[in-house]
């Protein structure tokens, strides 16, 4: 069987020759578009899979005669065309003195390549590799952003497949461990503490929870994409708590004790009468504790209507209108 046939390259072609024309074929005979075409394309697989390792065809080309001498093509041995005899040297002891030589030499190249390609193996199998690192998404409240939360998450990372060792194909035929993909993949829960006061958009890096290192070297690491849902009433900007607080409008014309929520209860704040829509006020010490400092809570107020009033509070507003005597747009052009 002729490697070289089979893909319809020659001794001579590159590995990039080589890779177009194993794709080409493949696309045409393989069997998930090709169903009478899985026996060409083991054919093909095969082929390949020789002619495109280095050491695996410089043994198939002296194996079958396929190789280069020294100022000369590659060409078949049997094609190959006799070396002139010079016309000075036509003695039988020299005739086996240069077999000799030339014996000797061959074994000595045969030799080296596979010891070379022993070397070479032994090499890259014990060659440390260290693990991938993993990134995956991690989405929070923003209550668990501002106390800190735990998250198990389930990481799935790929190495060699074990029997293929990531050729993909066994024998021509699909790796029947990696269904051909040259990957394992293997799920792994680890449970992860996110700190308190983490960020929208912050990315946490657990050290050695990544792919596992290969023959001595280190695991790769994991990586959280720290995602905080919105919150349209409270965020934080360091430290502080921002906090957007709706009051009513008789709250806001009196003043008063208001009671805010907070994720630890609840603070209280004292409005004073005739307080605007958009006025700020600061609670001191109520924010995060972060580097061994606390933040304040920044309340912005917004002065909102209920959305369902009773008979009676539609009644008194009525009331309210007949009784107002001013016209807060007056100057609305002078100020």
């Amino acid at each position: 069987m002729n490697f070289y046939e089979i893909l319809g390259v020659t001794p001579d072609s590159d590995p990039a020759e080589i890779k177009s024309a194993y794709r080409r074929l493949a696309r045409k005979y393989h069997p998930d578009v090709n169903p009478s075409g899985a026996k060409k394309f083991k054919e093909i697989s095969r082929a390949y899979d020789t002619l495109s390792d280095e050491s695996k065809r410089k043994q198939y080309d002296i194996l079958n005669g396929f190789f280069k001498s020294a100022g000369s093509k590659a060409s078949s041995a049997a094609e190959s065309p006799k070396p002139k005899q010079e016309k000075t040297k036509t003695s039988k002891d020299k005739k086996s003195e240069n077999k000799s030589t030339d014996d000797k030499n061959f074994s000595q190249f045969f030799g080296s390549i596979f010891e070379n390609t022993a070397k070479s193996k032994k090499t890259e199998k014990n060659m440390p590799q260290n693990g991938e690192n993993i990134t995956t998404d991690v989405t929070i409240t923003l209550q668990e952003a501002v106390k800190g939360t735990s998250r198990t998450i389930n990481v799935v990372h790929s190495e060699l497949c074990p029997r293929c060792r990531g050729r993909k194909f066994i024998n021509g035929a699909k790796c029947n461990v990696c269904s051909g993909s040259g990957e394992y993949s293997q799920h792994k829960r680890i449970t992860v503490k996110i700190p308190a006061g983490v960020k929208n958009g912050s990315k946490l890096r657990i050290k050695g929870e990544g792919a596992e290192g290969r023959f001595g070297g280190k695991n790769g690491d994991l990586f959280l994409n720290i995602h905080v849902e919105s919150n349209k009433r409270v965020k934080y900007d360091g430290a502080d708590i921002l906090c957007n607080v709706p009051i009513t409008p008789f709250e806001a014309v009196l003043g008063g004790e208001i009671s805010i929520k907070t994720f630890d209860g609840s603070v209280k704040l004292k409005l004073p009468a005739g307080t605007s829509s958009g006025q700020k006020f600061r609670l001191s010490g109520q924010g995060l504790k972060k580097n061994g400092k606390t933040g304040d809570m920044i309340v912005t107020v917004t002065i909102e209507i209920p959305k369902h009033l009773s008979d009676d509070e539609i009644k008194l507003y009525e009331k309210l209108k007949k009784l107002s005597a001013h016209d807060i747009r007056e100057n609305l052009l002078n100020e």
